[in-house]
């Protein structure tokens, strides 16, 4: 009775203590949303859709892409099919959860990864590796920081939809750097050293390479497979 009592009581702590972790980086997604509104109000869509894309998408990658090939009418499947490519990094991070989710109901899980995003993967990752043998992957911890995402990125997106008219072109102010400065911060909690930050390199110059040489959003998956393939050959005997 009195474990089942604490794991009740661990429950709220794991999703509040998320809550709290996802907050440095919350700060750091809210001025990529508002240049993510003002961006969608300016091609025209309508300040409620912009949350509607924002929260049934929720991949901040391909919503900016599909944003910049917003025409009136759009090129539906184009975007469809851009959107697709650059969402195709979520098969890479999805593999990588999975031995921590196979003992979880797939019922739990399925719903849970709806919410899955560059950061609360990483953070929870993190987490996982961080803690203590028979601690492991925490739901509730994944929970709680890709919530505070959620709501964030929704709502400053609306946000940025209903202000962008009045402040402009807000990119001038920089803002349109706090996405990929974000991304850096992530990559500098999972450094272990420049030998296994290979892949990583890999994927940079793969990735670099096929943005130079090919339109489209190709770079994406060429950058995740490779960099995939050289942590599977390094990881050989």
């Amino acid at each position: 009775m009195k474990a089942a009592t604490t794991d009740a009581e661990a429950r709220p702590a794991e999703f509040s203590r998320g809550l709290r972790a996802s907050t440095p980086v919350l700060i750091g997604l809210i001025p990529a949303a508002l240049v993510l509104g003002a961006q969608a109000a300016a091609k025209g869509i309508t300040p409620l859709a912009v949350p509607l894309m924002t929260g049934l998408n929720f991949a901040g990658g391909s919503e900016f892409a599909a944003v910049g090939l917003w025409t009136s009418p759009p090129h539906l499947l184009l975007i469809a099919g851009v959107t697709l490519l650059v969402n195709s990094r979520h098969l890479v991070m999805g593999a990588g959860l999975a031995p921590w989710l196979r003992h979880l109901p797939r019922r739990r899980v399925l719903p849970a990864l709806f919410l899955m995003v560059d950061e609360s993967w990483a953070m929870a990752l993190a987490d996982a590796k961080a803690s203590p043998p028979a601690g492991g992957f925490s739901m509730r911890y994944f929970l709680g920081v890709s919530s505070g995402l959620y709501v964030a990125w929704v709502g400053f997106t609306a946000l940025g939809a209903q202000l962008g008219p009045a402040l402009g072109h807000i990119e001038r102010w920089g803002f349109d750097l706090a996405f990929p400065a974000v991304f850096l911060v992530l990559l500098r909690g999972m450094w272990k050293g420049a030998a296994a930050a290979l892949p990583w390199l890999v994927s940079l110059i793969v990735a670099a390479s096929v943005h130079l040489a090919l339109p489209g959003a190709w770079y994406v998956p060429a950058g995740a497979l490779s960099g995939l393939l050289a942590a599977w050959t390094m990881a050989r005997p």
